[in-house]
């Protein structure tokens, strides 16, 4: 899959959020599932993990627990008990590593590729935290249209910063401008969500585009989704902070 396939990806996942969060939250839980086992079923293909299977349940079992975590959890702080599934994870990652047949090869690398494939799935969680936030479905779709928008520059012939540079600035205009559209939320929180949201998208891109394994279908699935997953946490933590 190609680099352009990839942005082409993340901007579709990023839409899907969008519309997801505009129709309500059962819609938007739906699409924090695809994102986590989009981001578990090609995650360890990406880091080149061993027993692939048992590495890829365990990132989708840590992310759909924490997605169901921020969903029951009622009053503030909505993600005051992610914590406990993260710490639960580092524990299942460990034990996944005991019980892998002998010789265990690359025992380091290995638990590093799972923890930070369930730091990735439990951030898809965010986008649900925030959607339960006081701005609501504004912020998520804001912040999710950004990313599209991002993903779409990345996928142009524009390289080097004069790409990075129109990817930011166009995601910044565009979460302006739809938050200017929307209710209980104003232009210039849009604007700071989709400067997050530009600096993610582009950040990661460059990142993923030097990985040899993303030519591989559902590695590159997964990294496709790694942006729109990592900005649901980001766009919860900036909707705090300028609420």
């Amino acid at each position: 899959m190609t680099a352009t396939t990839r942005s082409v990806l993340t901007a579709c996942l990023a839409a899907m959020v969008a519309v997801a969060a505009y129709f309500g939250t059962v819609p938007l839980a739906g699409a924090v599932v695809v994102l986590v086992l989009l981001t578990a079923i090609g995650w360890p293909g990406l880091m080149h993990l061993h027993a692939r299977g048992a590495s890829g349940f365990l990132v989708a079992l840590v992310g759909l627990g924490a997605a169901l975590v921020v969903d029951v959890t009622d009053g503030e702080p909505v993600l005051r008990n992610l914590p406990v599934v993260v710490a639960m994870g580092l524990l299942l990652a460990f034990v996944n590593e005991l019980a892998r047949r002998r010789p265990r090869e690359d025992l380091v690398a290995n638990v590093s590729g799972e923890v930070s494939g369930i730091v990735v799935a439990v951030g898809c969680s965010g986008w649900l935290a925030a959607g339960l936030s006081e701005e609501g479905a504004a912020l998520v779709v804001s912040c999710a249209v950004a990313i599209a928008v991002a993903a779409v520059v990345c996928s142009t012939p524009l390289r080097g910063w004069a790409g990075i540079g129109s990817a930011v600035v166009l995601a910044a205009a565009a979460g302006a401008g739809v938050a200017r559209a929307l209710p209980r939320i104003d232009w210039p929180s849009g604007l700071w969500a989709g400067l997050v949201a530009g600096v993610v998208v582009t950040s990661l891109a460059a990142l993923f585009g030097h990985v040899p394994t993303t030519r591989g279908r559902w590695a590159s699935a997964s990294a496709a989704t790694v942006p729109v997953a990592v900005g649901g946490i980001l766009i919860f933590v900036v909707g705090r902070l300028i609420g």
